[in-house]
């Protein structure tokens, strides 16, 4: 940065590398990137949204509050990260608040919906878009105007909520059963949100964006039948008034929604970007059919927060050799992580810029990035059904937040029969919790250590019957470990008889089936080890389930028959 008007600081270039074309901005670089033209090497976009508050040192919630700290987080992360292009800020609840939404904030993570106004009683007539005219989108834009003139030779991305995930915020998880049971009603509501979503977009490219990113991270909840019903028709109108008025646009999202990818395709964006949970080659392969470009997939936790600048530039190298050199942008696969580490970001951008280093790269062995796999063979033995919900942080993440919410809300229905855990992959041992599960995709609910719902939200209704269905298994399961039998050993004698008597009253007063054997030849009565003279005998079986759903190791299929020795 060098000092520019009133001592505020001003964007440099950087040095130029003999690999890239003199004279190219990183600005030009991802508008011909967007647009599938040639470039001199691959665009790099970190999405930093409250990590600029990290490279502060001010925590989130003052962060994106303050139209002073958002500039100089974004200056300081162009500075250290040398990017091609960069979003003003990364807050997808900026129109819901104005709308009437209640947050939560936080120190290291942007706030959360915690309350819905259309669910609450609000007439959806009495929003209207005059709400972005205050509160802090108007602090953003200011924001971003003053990016614009810091830094003329960067690509701005100004990013609105998606017409769906708004819709979300304002109605809450009712919204997908609303969509079978009152459609026309969620159509109006999504009418309104897509003209929120104009209105911002607008007012983004007014303050200089070149980039408009919708990011609509909930549709990953819905298939394409639904995503073209109540998606497409309200999300195709804001990609063609951004092309109007001369930006250019992204549709972002995140989760596993390669479902939607194709659908998506057909919105008329000209670009879209994605997160781990979705193969950049799939994407590719959609996207350039239609000349569309696409950009992501920097894996989040696993490598940029909670791995080394080796693993980043290792990551980063895998998403170049996929991407290829024709309408790729490398990025994050969401909002960077506060605490994600700057060295492992700052690592990044000599590798794109230089053929060399990618070479060396490529050669170096691969480190492990995660711990061993904790042993789960018994997970789920507990007297409790246990739900684990893994999410990347469910105060950051919307998909992850209104999964929690959903096991929050049945948790009571089952109250001292079930445990729910949250267990947030941008820490070590959730990570390693999550390897060990077998789980590929946030969020995810896994019932007694099987994988459940896989970045998909569950209705109340659904959720509560796979925690039912896991409830009576445990029970079957606890009266098959109780089962045994008595046998009744002898001859029949009046001894005999009056034994068998005693046995059947005894099972009929305690409403018993436990099934009685009788057995009167003397070699089997030896099996049991008793003598003729012994009878007439009883022995009591009682059988003791060891394994389900498993293969039990031979040691300790010998720790069970030295039990029985």
């Amino acid at each position: 940065m060098t000092p520019g008007k009133n001592g505020e600081r001003v964007c440099e270039q950087p040095p130029v590398n003999p690999q890239t074309e003199p004279g190219l901005t990183g600005r030009a670089r991802v508008h011909r990137a967007i647009r599938c033209e040639a470039v001199d090497r691959t665009p790099w976009v970190p999405f930093v949204g409250c990590h600029g508050g990290s490279l502060l040192g001010v925590q989130a919630n003052e962060y994106l509050r303050s139209e002073d700290l958002i500039v100089e987080g974004a200056l300081a992360a162009i500075e250290r990260y040398q990017p091609d292009g960069i979003p003003v800020t990364f807050d997808l609840q900026l129109e819901a608040e104005v709308l009437g939404c209640e947050l939560a904030w936080s120190p290291e993570n942007p706030p959360a919906v915690v309350s819905h106004p259309l669910a609450d009683g609000v007439p959806l007539s009495e929003l209207t878009t005059d709400a972005l005219k205050k509160g802090r989108p108007q602090m953003v834009l200011a924001a971003a105007r003053r990016l614009r003139q810091r830094c003329p030779d960067i690509a701005l991305y100004g990013l609105v909520t998606g017409p769906f995930t708004l819709a979300l915020h304002l109605q809450g998880t009712d919204i997908f059963m609303m969509m079978f049971d009152r459609p026309i009603e969620i159509q109006k509501l999504l009418t309104f949100c897509r003209a929120v979503c104009g209105a911002m977009a607008a007012a983004y490219i007014e303050a200089g964006c070149d980039v408009i990113a919708v990011v609509d991270p909930m549709t990953s909840q819905i298939g394409p039948d639904h995503f073209r019903e109540f998606v497409q028709p309200h999300i195709t109108p804001v990609f063609e008034t951004i092309r109007r008025k001369g930006a250019l646009s992204s549709f972002f999202v995140c989760g596993h929604a390669e479902q939607n990818i194709q659908a998506m395709s057909d919105c008329g964006c000209d670009n879209i970007s994605i997160d781990e949970n979705i193969g950049l080659d799939t994407v590719r392969g959609v996207c350039l059919e239609k000349h569309i470009s696409f950009g992501g997939n920097l894996q989040l936790t696993t490598v940029l927060l909670l791995g080394t600048p080796q693993e980043a530039q290792q990551n980063a190298l895998a998403c170049l050799d996929i991407g290829g050199e024709t309408g790729f942008i490398l990025s994050p696969g969401c909002d960077l992580p506060y605490a994600t580490p700057p060295e492992n970001l700052a690592a990044i951008a000599p590798l794109v810029a230089d053929p060399y280093l990618r070479d060396v790269v490529r050669a170096m062995t691969r480190t492990q990035t995660v711990a061993n796999r904790l042993d789960l063979h018994e997970y789920g033995q507990h007297r409790k059904v246990i739900v684990d919900i893994i999410t990347l942080d469910s105060e950051a993440c919307a998909p992850c937040q209104y999964m929690v919410d959903a096991v929050r809300r049945v948790a009571p229905h089952f109250e001292g029969i079930v445990e729910w855990r949250e267990h947030k992959i941008k820490y070590r041992e959730s990570l390693v919790f999550m390897t060990s599960l077998m789980v590929r995709n946030v969020p995810t609910i896994c019932i007694d250590g099987q994988i459940t719902f896989v970045s998909r939200i569950p209705p109340k209704d659904e959720l509560i019957a796979a925690i039912q269905k896991r409830i009576n298994e445990k029970f079957r399961l606890k009266l098959q470990r109780q089962r045994g039998a008595l046998y009744l050993l002898g001859e029949e004698t009046e001894l005999m008889q009056k034994a068998r008597q005693n046995i059947d009253q005894a099972l009929m007063e305690m409403g018993s089936d436990i099934p009685v054997h009788y057995v009167e030849d003397e070699r089997e009565i030896a099996t049991f080890g008793i003598l003729p003279e012994q009878t007439p005998a009883i022995v009591l079986a009682k059988y003791q389930l060891k394994a389900t759903r498993s293969q039990p190791e031979v040691n300790i299929v010998k720790e069970w028959i030295r039990d029985l020795s």
